[in-house]
């Protein structure tokens, strides 16, 4: 499992990892689960690049999945990769019982934490989400990241609302699908919350505000990508971050191909393509069609290799380094020039 990284006031500043693959779940030829891959599908995204494994989300099918199949896709992730990744799971649902019922679930399981998402569909209110996210976070001692997605769930998590669940001891993030750079950095201010984007493309602008990293889909075939812009980041090394965000763009349009919100089918294709297929998704969600995977292929070509990326990045930073040092110089020749004049005119 990753090692917890502390942040302010002893609250682990990166509770989950810095760069998370939201897992696809591999079903078999009879669209039945394919637990074997489960375990070979997390240890390929850990070897790539990923320090935490979602499972159990939108982009694993969550909808369609069982309860005994949610479970079974937990032990396998956490056998596979426990040791060396953290492993959290999805327990969100519209019915704070069932949720409560899977948070108890995974942590029997052997999961590391739980995302709870929004309840999508009834639209509650905000003091019936603070009631909702407590409930089940109280159910389990595993450690909480809040799903914060707007265009699924309707409804959003209020600022406010998110500064009040921070005080919860087990809620310790956020993943952030709404995009509001502005919101969360009220949250950000108030709170220790650890902010995960849950937007691909929009995963360094988080980062810049305070965010700690990524929930990501685009990781299934870029994860060395992602792993070397988030660390750059947090390095403050944002020469070399801003070159990876830029160059990421053909991934990010490749995972728009497959239509508004199907990132997952999406993944299954790009994985096909590298040739680690996971089965077809199950209804409603559709495979990609051939244009789609046309296109798919196309935009994955246009990747820069991340070598020459960091190659070339390297020597942007030499010379901003150079030419900010130059500077430094001149100013302190300057400055000394006057201080010279300054004295003989005394």
């Amino acid at each position: 499992m990753t090692e917890l990284v502390a942040g302010p006031a002893g609250r682990p500043g990166r509770p989950f990892g810095t760069v998370l693959t939201a897992m696809v779940t591999p079903f078999d030829s009879n669209g039945q689960l394919d637990v074997e891959k489960v375990g070979a599908l997390a240890e390929r995204l850990v070897d790539q690049g990923s320090d935490g494994i979602l499972v159990n989300g939108t982009t694993g099918e969550s909808p369609t999945t069982t309860d005994a199949e949610k479970a079974a896709i937990v032990r396998q992730a956490v056998q596979a990769v426990g040791d060396r990744a953290t492993v959290i799971t999805g327990v969100g649902t519209y019915d704070t019982a069932h949720s409560i019922h899977l948070a108890r679930q995974a942590e029997a399981a052997g999961a590391h934490g739980a995302l709870i998402v929004s309840p999508y569909y009834s639209r509650p209110q905000q003091a019936g989400l603070l009631a909702h996210f407590r409930a089940v976070a109280d159910a389990s001692s595993l450690p909480v990241m809040l799903y914060d997605i707007p265009p699924r769930a309707v409804v959003q998590i209020e600022p406010n609302t998110l500064i009040e669940l921070a005080h919860h001891p087990r809620i310790t993030a956020v993943k952030d699908a709404k995009g509001d750079l502005y919101a969360g950095s009220r949250v950000l201010a108030a709170t220790d919350l650890a902010y995960y984007s849950g937007d691909d493309p929009l995963t360094l602008p988080w980062m810049s505000v305070g965010g700690v990293g990524v929930v990501s889909i685009i990781s299934h075939v870029v994860g060395p990508y992602l792993r070397a812009m988030v660390d750059a980041a947090l390095a403050g090394d944002y020469i070399t971050a801003r070159a990876i965000h830029l160059a990421l763009m053909p991934a990010h349009r490749a995972m728009s191909r497959t239509g508004g919100g199907a990132g997952l089918v999406f993944a299954k294709a790009a994985l096909a393509l590298a040739g680690f297929p996971v089965g077809q998704p199950r209804l409603p969600q559709i495979p990609a069609t051939a244009e789609q995977t046309a296109r798919i292929e196309s935009d994955l070509a246009e990747l820069t290799p991340l070598a020459e990326i960091l190659a070339t990045a390297g020597a942007r930073a030499d010379t901003a380094s150079s030419t900010a040092n130059n500077e430094d110089m001149a100013n302190n020749k300057d400055m000394r020039s006057s201080t010279t004049t300054a004295g003989a005119a005394r």
